[in-house]
């Protein structure tokens, strides 16, 4: 028979340094994998954040619209990008599903467009563009870059008196689909 006996320390470290990559081989979480290549379904994940503030949000009228604008850089209000309007479509498609009347304002004269940006709404232009739609509330949202993921917030606010009605924050990892949607820094 055989005795076994304890490691010295050196092959100590070594058989735990031998156990942990073993069993991080085998695990199914990627080791290491840069944010860039995680796959992440867009639309998929805008329309579980739409359907989390719908649930939120105080319950809107049926008989009046509500008014959708694109997704700003919380950096710039003035700027969107592909992302934005993406984000902005994707919302304005949950809400029409909803019952609630959406106003396509892409087809407006009176809101502020600027090609490749997309529409802003501006609080100076909000309360008549508003009231010549009878429009209840309108849903904004902005979203902020960081080093790996993109944080994103989401509103429906009262167009009579600015008061929130709703409001979500979510963040995507931006892997190379999302940067690609994204101005260039």
């Amino acid at each position: 028979m055989k005795r076994i006996g304890i490691p010295s320390l050196p092959q100590a470290a070594i058989l735990f340094l031998v156990m942990l990559f073993a069993v991080g081989c085998s695990s199914n979480r990627p080791v290491n994998t840069a944010s860039q290549d995680v796959q992440v379904d867009v639309v998929g994940e805008l329309r579980k954040a739409s359907k989390h503030l719908f649930a939120v949000t105080a319950p809107l009228d049926i008989s009046q619209p509500v008014l959708t604008a694109s997704f700003a850089s919380i950096d710039d209000l003035q700027q969107s990008s592909t992302f934005g309007r993406q984000a902005a479509e994707v919302f304005t498609s949950e809400l029409a599903r909803t019952g609630v009347p959406v106003v396509e304002v892409k087809m407006r004269d009176s809101l502020f467009i600027q090609e490749r940006t997309g529409e802003l709404m501006l609080s100076r232009e909000l309360r008549h563009l508003s009231s010549s739609h009878n429009a209840q509330a309108v849903l904004v949202g902005t979203y902020a870059v960081g080093g790996t993921h993109l944080y994103v917030n989401v509103r429906v606010v009262r167009t009579a008196d600015n008061v929130i009605l709703g409001s979500h924050n979510f963040s995507l990892p931006i892997n190379r689909d999302i940067r690609s949607m994204l101005p260039r820094r």
